[in-house]
């Protein structure tokens, strides 16, 4: 395989987490005895430009299909990170009437609503019908379709430059990273300001952050790397913001490179620099993550094995993609977790890919009053710990596996 940046051949294996399905891809009951597709998980580092990424076997189109199943707007605590950007941009940009948004992979509107209730004109590019359908009924006009220089110029055709470009926790999705950086510069005005979170790579490799690996990321991004691959589609970063979400995220923030006036600040130098003394753009950086991961899923594994063989109940919360990567590194099934919790209606009464543990609602569990709760979407644990406050009336364990095993009193 090839990097899909730069080209260069790559050869360093960064993470091997075995062959899983994709992790969004929930079951039916009636799919249960049926041929579960799976791929290979193989995770490469680029000695060229740095950009650590996926290889190559399962198709964007297949990923982010009709029946997609993440909805931004569960997450209370990711809706509330939203308004705050939302009002926080519009100060920064002077964002008015006049102005022009564009978010890509909008998802179900969580963020654009809040463009809309300030009547800042906004349109959603989302490829999956099943998100996009509930952000029309939220009044954001949505084209269904994935992003790229194609539909940027088709736009462009029809004036719709903006003045603020979105793409929160999308980079790492594409397949086309050149392409899909060369539709932002094309459909940016002059003066416009692209914006970008994505969950940073030291994070994952200081903190142990496999499950965050799965096929729908195709790219794991530091500064040095995104900065690099930013200049050459005619980009540059001006400033950087870090943040918590996700594990511990970056925001960077945009302009076209031969336009753009914005002076780069030196949170940027700084941040980069601080990557440099870490060894970002050395093997020996990478090295030894693939056995720390080995290391939580045994752990993870005894923990469950323990907590069966003494007769006690294990459940879980949140059926999410990170989740299921865990899941099936580690080979559980219903036998050491009986179920999942999830508050998403359209994950209910399905199956967890590769698993195959059944997803139910909460009142479920307040039913079966499991002994041990795993708390699979860790970057919530604050807001899931709140939630579930009430499972303490029945002196339930609140756990979580990532970045090492821990169980809450």
């Amino acid at each position: 395989m090839y990097c899909r940046h730069c080209k260069e051949k790559l050869n360093t294996v960064f993470i091997n987490l075995g062959k899983s399905p994709p992790s969004n891809s929930y079951l039916k009951k009636n799919e249960l005895n049926k041929k579960e597709l799976h791929f290979p998980l193989n995770v490469l580092v680029c000695k060229g430009c740095w950009l650590v990424q996926t290889e190559d076997f399962a198709n964007a189109k297949d990923l982010f299909n009709n029946d997609y199943a993440y909805f931004s707007s569960f997450s209370t605590s990711w809706l509330k990170h939203a308004e705050k950007y939302c009002l926080s941009i519009i100060n920064k940009l002077n964002l008015n009437s006049n102005s022009l948004v564009i978010e890509v992979a909008s998802n179900d509107g969580y963020l654009l609503q809040f463009f809309k209730e300030k009547n800042i004109s906004c349109l959603g590019i989302e490829p999956t019908k099943s998100t996009a359908s509930v952000s029309r009924k939220k009044g954001i006009k949505t084209i269904t379709e994935f992003f790229g220089s194609n539909l940027a110029i088709r736009l462009k055709n029809k004036d719709k430059l903006a003045d603020l470009m979105i793409a929160n926790n999308v980079l790492a999705h594409v397949p086309d990273i050149n392409d899909f950086l060369t539709g932002f510069n094309i459909l940016l005005k002059s003066t416009g300001v692209a914006t970008f979170e994505f969950p940073h790579l030291v994070n994952l490799v200081q903190k142990n952050q496999f499950d965050t690996i799965y096929h729908e990321h195709f790219s794991y991004l530091s500064l040095t790397s995104i900065n690099d691959i930013m200049k050459k589609n005619n980009l540059e970063i001006f400033d950087v913001k870090k943040l918590t979400t996700h594990g511990g995220s970056l925001r960077v923030y945009v302009q076209r490179k031969y336009d753009g006036n914005k002076t780069i600040t030196k949170r940027v130098f700084d941040l980069l620099k601080s990557e440099d003394t870490l060894g970002i753009r050395s093997l020996k950086f990478y090295n030894g993550f693939f056995k720390k991961s080995k290391l939580i899923k045994n752990e993870f594994i005894n923990f469950l094995n323990i907590k069966k063989k003494q007769g006690k109940k294990v459940a879980a919360y949140g059926a999410a993609a990170k989740g299921n990567t865990l899941l099936n590194y580690a080979g559980v099934k219903d036998d050491l977790i009986a179920y999942v919790v999830d508050k998403n209606p359209s994950k209910q009464n399905k199956y967890m890919p590769g698993s195959h543990i059944k997803i139910v609602d909460e009142e479920y569990l307040k039913k079966d009053k499991p002994d041990f709760i795993v708390i699979l979407p860790w970057n919530l644990i604050k807001e899931v710990k709140e939630q579930l406050s009430y499972t303490k009336k029945w002196n339930a364990r609140l756990v979580t596996a990532i970045p090492s095993l821990k169980v809450f009193k």
